[in-house]
Order: structure tokens, then C-alpha cells, then sequence
């Protein structure tokens, strides 16, 4: 199945609002990791998301290049070629775009989508993210309505962010971030609400006490209640149509019940990229410290090709990352719940 089209991933949006479940959001760097995620996906009978940030863009586009925008459209191009072969809905995405980079990173794939539909071809991308947190709320709104407009042109759903995600993730470090700036108030969600009501489709990272990457149990003080009491507040007042899709950044190593209640909230999105990292790795360097004296021409010897070859561990380094990006979608309740192939 190709990727999904603009109409089936809000069909996949809404069918995760209604249903009860997320899909779980995978940041890829390579095609090894595009095949993981395909995979996971595929097997669990769960449509997904996968999403490139500009780290894995400067990343995919070599090191002669370090380009985010022309790595993101090489790994798009890659996903749309290879989802074909599945029967399972994918959404492109991209992660975190702070305001300084909206112009080098977000505008470019934008007009890239809108140059193929005027072609006749679909959308590269279905959805984009601005993480605009860091700027005070009524100037984030202003950004966040003005790009949202520009998507909408091109039937593009764009996420935004209100609150501060803690912790570090692909070079963005909120580590040092007062803990009252970890939780978006009801306040705030309303204010969003009224800001971009109208202007098109959009995803909402609220945050809760999450943080990036992965703690020891009882680190990160998670309050999923404020999902709740900030979608109650919208809906008092503007009614059940307005309830947001959420989205849940810094999802590694949450607890089951955490990570439950905020299905229960109206997240429809989770974002899982430090366990994954650390799924492709740690086959990697099992591998390599099995196989120490092939992988390495030490002492005059000569090694064992079958062992340094690369295939020979990024085949590991895939099928660890599917593991656990399946366990995701069992943990979010995605599994069996693609739509792909429904009227």
C-alpha cells in the first residue's frame, strides 16, 4: 500500500481518537531503520508513523552534505518506494523544528509537497512538526497559525507545542528547564484552541512531566491528569468536536499505566525514539563482542568476512528495532487496527 494520503491519515487520526488508541511515532536515519519500522509495523497489523528529524536528515545526506532537507526527501522517497510493498497505512512525518530552523528545514519540505501535488503526484510528507515551545506562548500561536495555514494549503497536519518537553533529543537540551515549565496548564490549552481553531488539521504535544530519553523508575514525574483536565476545559466550552489529537513526546521507558491513561486522554501519537535507538545497538555490540577476533585483522590474522560484514549485524540491528517497535504497538493498542483496505 502506498503511504497514506492526506484523507487516510486523518481517517487513521480519527480512527485512534475513537478507538481508543495511538500509533506509535518512529524517528528513522537510514534504510535499515525505515525496514525496521516497516516491519514492526506490518507484522502487528498496525498502521504507524514514521518521522525524520533534522539531525537524521543532516545524518541520511552524508557527511560531505550534513543537508536536513535533502536527507529528510532521500529517506521520504525511500519509505514511499518501500511502504508499498505492505499492507499497513504509513504516515511521514518530522520531528521537532525549532523557529530558528523553520525556514531552512520546515518552508523547503512544505513547498517540496506542494510542488509534487501541483504535479499531479501525492503529498511527500502528511504531517509536520514546529516545536516552537520556547517562545512565549502568544508568539508560538502566531507561528504555529501561520504555518498551520500553509499546511493546510496542501493538506499537511502540522503538530505544535505548548510546554516544554524535558531532557535532551537530538541536539535540543531542556534538561535545565524549571519543572513548572514540564506541564502545560488548561489555560494554555484553551489559548491554543483559540488560536488555531479554524485554520486547519493540527496534533497538540502537550506536556505532562515528560521528558526525553530514558530514567530510572520514579526519575520522571508524569502527571497524565493534566492531558485530561485541559481537554475538559476545551470541550466545557467549545464542546465534544473540539477534544485534540494529542501527541505523547518522550515515550521510551514509560510505565504501562502512564502510558494507558493517556490513550484514555486523547492521545493518538507517541513518540518512541531513545528505546529504539538503543534496540538497534545493543544486538550491534553483541555481535561485535562475540565475534571480537573476526571482526578485527589483529596480530597478523585476517578476520572472518561472514562476521565484519555489515549485513551480518545491521540484520540484527533491524530486527531488534522491529521488537520493539511492535511492542509499542501492542502497548498503545494499535495492533490488528490498521485501516488499510476499509471503505
Amino acid at each position: 500500500m502506498p503511504i497514506a494520503t492526506p484523507a487516510q491519515y486523518q481517517a487513521m487520526l480519527d480512527a485512534a481518537q475513537d478507538g481508543g488508541y495511538a500509533y506509535p511515532a518512529i524517528n528513522i536515519t537510514s534504510l535499515v531503520t525505515i525496514n525496521a519500522a516497516l516491519k514492526a509495523f506490518a507484522d502487528e497489523g498496525s498502521d504507524g508513523i514514521i518521522q525524520i528529524s533534522t539531525g537524521g536528515g543532516q545524518f541520511a545526506s552524508g557527511l560531505n552534505n550534513q543537508d536536513a532537507v535533502l536527507g529528510a526527501v532521500v529517506l521520504a522517497e525511500a519509505t514511499h518506494l518501500l511502504a508499498a510493498r505492505y499492507d499497513v497505512l504509513i504516515a511521514l512525518h518530522t520531528d521537532h523544528c525549532q523557529p530558528q530552523k523553520v525556514d531552512g528545514f520546515l518552508r523547503p519540505l512544505i513547498d517540496e509537497t506542494a510542488r509534487r501535488r501541483a504535479a499531479g503526484r501525492g503529498n511527500l510528507f502528511q504531517s509536520h512538526m514546529l516545536d516552537a515551545s520556547e517562545l512565549p506562548l502568544t508568539e508560538n500561536m502566531q507561528l504555529s497559525r501561520e504555518l498551520l495555514e500553509r499546511c493546510a494549503e496542501n493538506e499537511i497536519i502540522l503538530e505544535v507545542e505548548a510546554g516544554v518537553v524535558g531532557g535532551e533529543e537530538d541536539g535540543v537540551d531542556h534538561s535545565d528547564q524549571p519543572a513548572e515549565k514540564l506541564y502545560t496548564t488548561p489555560d494554555d490549552m484553551l489559548y491554543v484552541y483559540e488560536s488555531l481553531q479554524g485554520s486547519g488539521r493540527y496534533m497538540f504535544a502537550a506536556t505532562f512531566g515528560n521528558v526525553h530519553g530514558s530514567y530510572k523508575p520514579g526519575a520522571v514525574k508524569l502527571r497524565p491528569e493534566i492531558l485530561k483536565q485541559g481537554q475538559d476545559a476545551v470541550m466545557a466550552k467549545y464542546g465534544p468536536e473540539s477534544e485534540f489529537d494529542l501527541v505523547f513526546h518522550g515515550g521510551s521507558g514509560t510505565p504501562e499505566d502512564q502510558l494507558r491513561a493517556t490513550l484514555d486522554y486523547g492521545v493518538v501519537k507517541m513518540n518512541i525514539d531513545t528505546d529504539t535507538q538503543y534496540a538497534f545497538t545493543r544486538p550491534v555490540v553483541d555481535h561485535l563482542l562475540r565475534n571480537y577476533d573476526g571482526v578485527l585483522k589483529i596480530e597478523g590474522e585476517v578476520g572472518n568476512k561472514k562476521v565484519y560484514d555489515p549485513r551480518s549485524y545491521l540484520k540484527l540491528a533491524e530486527a531488534g528495532v522491529a521488537e520493539r517497535l511492535a511492542s509499542a504497538c501492542r502497548d498503545l493498542l494499535s495492533s490488528g487496527k490498521t485501516i488499510c483496505g476499509r471503505d
